[in-house]
């Protein structure tokens, strides 16, 4: 059990960085922490079975159920948009392709919607909208919080013929046991059911709710569930690149697997974080060798091989190859970005140095901060 790591975690609950946090690690698949610390809202104890907002981190499941339609020959990455949504072919989007899409490099960051709008004004607002002034897709980089994802979505909806929640549970969801997972939550369901775990802004030492993905099915942000649900896709992961050629109606092929966490943006400067950072196919690549602070990075001692995905201000989760070991830890207190990045590196460090795993070089700066 990584006590350092659960003290890390503790440490922050009393600085007021969050109310608590589910931690989860495995290696070679065996468990080593599922584990719940703090409380899920004021007065509720936080329970490893509790539906937590990973945010952004469950954005590789929708990258995967892309790879999974591109297994089946029903895509390829590039293909343009406008093949699956003729719509979206207006105002200088025809050369965006899906690759453009899962590299953050399409320029479509920003369209003219609000959270809790339906889906389909959510599409017509991103079909509708113009590529970034000076914006090449493909040659500029800058993170899409919201808008590619749900254009990637819309491809998946449109090739399935279901709705993404649907879809998303056939191609990705059942196959990796994730039974508990879900993209929509009503505020109903969360009022009515004691197995949510709120979500709070911290900041600066204030306390509020965070309700902000509840209602709504966004791919690229609202996905919940028990952390080790989390951790239970990067094991499918890992244990599909061991196996070799797999039959792809049940699960991805292990050569997706590898051209999808594979360094497709390398040394660009990403607009959003406004740092160089390399990409995967919606899996962030380790990219703690350049040095300084890394926003949702792996901690000091993961592997060049190490692929995943971070929630905003609040998740982390990754899968590291090299040492067979997978990570998922999310807090349920967003106290602003860097404060975040500042609680998460030493206990990822941490987990490490507790499992015998800290062996290399850090970055020359070797910060922690």
């Amino acid at each position: 059990m990584p006590q350092q790591s659960i003290a890390l975690i503790e440490q922050g609950i009393a600085q007021g960085l969050h109310l608590g946090a589910q931690l989860y690690i495995s290696r070679n698949e065996q468990v080593v922490a599922d584990v719940a610390v703090g409380q899920s809202r004021p007065g509720v104890a936080m329970e490893t079975g509790m539906a937590m907002a990973w945010q952004s981190a469950g954005k590789p499941l929708t990258a995967v159920a892309i790879g999974r339609l591109w297994d089946q020959g029903l895509l390829h990455l590039d293909d343009p948009v406008a093949r699956f949504i003729p719509e979206f072919d207006v105002n200088g989007k025809e050369s965006i392709t899906i690759r453009h899409l899962l590299t953050h490099t399409a320029g479509i960051r920003w369209a003219n919607f609000s959270v809790g709008d339906d889906w389909d004004r959510v599409i017509e607002a991103i079909n509708t909208v113009r590529p970034e002034p000076r914006w090449m897709a493909g040659q500029k980089a800058g993170y899409h919080a919201l808008t590619s994802w749900y254009v990637l979505g819309e491809i998946i909806v449109k090739l399935t013929g279901r709705d993404f929640e649907s879809a998303l549970r056939t191609l990705v969801l059942e196959p990796a046991g994730m039974d508990r997972t879900i993209c929509f939550l009503s505020a109903d369901q969360e009022r009515e059911n004691p197995h949510f775990s709120g979500l709070y802004n911290t900041k600066e030492g204030q306390m509020a709710e965070d309700r902000s993905t509840i209602g709504i099915c966004s791919p690229g942000s609202s996905l919940r569930g028990p952390v080790r649900e989390l951790g239970r896709f990067y094991e499918m992961l890992l244990r599909q690149l061991g196996t070799g050629a797999r039959d792809s109606d049940e699960l991805i092929r292990p050569q997706t697997i590898e051209a999808m966490t594979a360094r497709h943006r390398v040394g660009m400067f990403d607009h959003t974080f406004k740092r160089i950072l390399d990409w995967g196919l919606g899996f962030i690549a380790n990219s703690h060798y350049l040095g300084g602070e890394i926003p949702y990075g792996f901690g000091d001692f993961a592997s060049m091989r190490a692929f995943g995905h971070g929630g905003r201000q609040s998740a982390i989760a990754f899968a590291d190859p090299e040492h067979q070991l997978v990570v998922a830890l999310v807090f349920n207190g967003m106290p602003g970005e860097k404060e975040h990045d500042r609680r998460a590196r030493p206990i990822l460090s941490a987990i490490y140095e507790e499992l015998g795993l800290a062996g290399g070089e850090k970055p020359v700066d070797g910060s922690r901060s």
